[in-house]
């Protein structure tokens, strides 16, 4: 029985559905066969060994499917912010970005930037380290795969020698034991700057990021995190000014060098202790080997704080396939991927299931120290668009302390330079 032709096609010649279905197939077979869609993702310049396992990572992404391509390009790391700001003005943001993760609420606030909780699974972002995700106003915009940790680093046969405990994650250095391991180190004669803190480095967010969590500590902040629109009595109040105190009496002690002439002092044993991140640890490695010994900093009364949120992936506002940059985050987002990051770096990973697929910080690996102590005791810098103006200010105080500037003055310019920003920009979007 011939079949009844559908209402829809009544009086259509078979020579037109020939010609129809031939056209419908051929144009099935193009979209089959057609060129992924490129996805542009920006990153700043950065070690052979980390470009190279980023593009691995792309190249495996690519291989995967077969609907996006991600092209990567590299840009130089000191004006990667400002190439960011002036591509987004001119409507030419890539889809996805490398970002710092203090600079994204200021990259959201700016309109830079797509929540990252609209186009990626929640069972991705929910297990990753809280230092490893950047928020704004309750929102994530940027996350990680990875986590550099800040330690004291040390070397067992020196601190035994003159007869200093060796600190732990659990009963770290106070501030009294740990100036009196300083001053025997000092009054040895084998050290002339026992202690070396990166004092020399500039224009990097170090003098933030580092000290930020030791003004933590101490009982303070840069900023109140209640709100966002104040620095009066946080960042200048007692607890302030006794950090500051014991930040530059480090430097009239002698314990640490003011204007460092480079940043090798550990490796060469100059100096005994060297309070720098996890990525000195292939350096010191190849210098000390397992003499190396690796400790939290001091707790100054409310734990040993250390900085928290590394490098990040976000994806802009102005990319024209969010689902094709979504799917590519997601994947780097993988424990699978994250561990492989992990393993061509020694970076730690930002996953508790990428740590286990590592040798090194997977439970009872080597380096499992570093993990413990960026989930047990990393802070995040302040979330707040004016972020920026508050390391700035915070960097020159701090600077200004070193070279024995009075305390409180330095503290209180800090303030009215971050809440004059903070005025200027209506709260960036924080009510009180």
């Amino acid at each position: 029985m011939q079949k009844a032709v559908p209402a829809r096609l009544a009086g259509t010649s078979m020579t037109t559905l020939s010609i129809g279905l031939s056209v419908a197939l051929s144009a099935a077979a193009t979209t089959a066969h057609a060129d992924p869609q490129r996805i542009d993702y920006w990153r700043t310049e950065a070690s052979h060994t980390e470009v190279s396992a980023q593009q691995e990572a792309i190249d495996r992404f690519n291989r995967a499917q077969s609907h996006w391509h991600v092209e990567m390009s590299r840009l130089p790391a000191g004006s990667y912010t400002e190439a960011v700001t002036a591509a987004a003005l001119a409507g030419d943001l890539p889809c996805v970005l490398y970002i710092d993760q203090p600079v994204a609420p200021n990259f959201a606030w700016s309109g830079f930037l797509r929540p990252l909780d609209d186009l990626i699974a929640p069972e991705t972002l929910a297990p990753l380290l809280e230092t490893a995700k950047a928020t704004y106003n309750g929102k994530v915009y940027a996350a990680g795969q990875n986590e550099e940790v800040l330690v004291l680093y040390g070397r067992r046969s020196v601190i035994e020698a003159h007869g200093i405990r060796i600190a732990t994650l659990d009963a770290p250095w106070g501030q009294t034991e740990f100036l009196a391991a300083l001053e025997t180190l000092k009054q040895s004669g084998d050290f002339l700057y026992p202690l070396d803190i990166q004092a020399g480095w500039t224009g990097d967010e170090w003098y933030s990021y580092a000290f930020g969590p030791w003004l933590l500590s101490f009982g303070a902040d840069q900023i109140d995190r209640d709100s966002y629109l104040e620095a009066e009595g946080v960042l200048n109040g007692g607890a302030a000014e006794a950090w500051g105190e014991f930040f530059q009496g480090l430097f009239e002690a002698g314990y640490v060098d003011r204007n460092p002439s480079d940043n090798r002092g550990f490796d060469q044993g100059r100096v005994a202790l060297n309070y720098v991140g996890s990525w000195e640890l292939r350096n010191h490695l190849a210098a000390w080997g397992d003499d190396l010994v690796v400790m939290p900093v001091p707790d100054f009364g409310h734990g040993p704080l250390i900085g928290g949120g590394s490098w990040q992936l976000g994806i802009s506002t102005q990319c024209n396939a969010p689902e094709g940059a979504a799917e590519f985050v997601e994947f780097l987002l993988q424990p699978e991927e994250i561990a492989e990051t992990s393993k061509a770096r020694i970076t730690v990973p930002s996953h508790p299931q990428a740590a286990a697929l590592t040798e090194d910080f997977r439970e009872g690996g080597r380096w499992r120290f570093f993990y413990d102590y960026a989930e047990a005791h990393a802070r995040l810098r302040p979330a707040t668009p004016g972020y920026p103006t508050i390391s700035s200010a915070f960097e020159r105080a701090t600077r200004d302390i070193r070279d024995g500037r009075d305390v409180l003055t330095a503290l209180d310019e800090a303030v009215d330079a971050i809440e004059r920003d903070i005025a200027d920009n209506r709260g960036y979007g924080f009510h009180e």
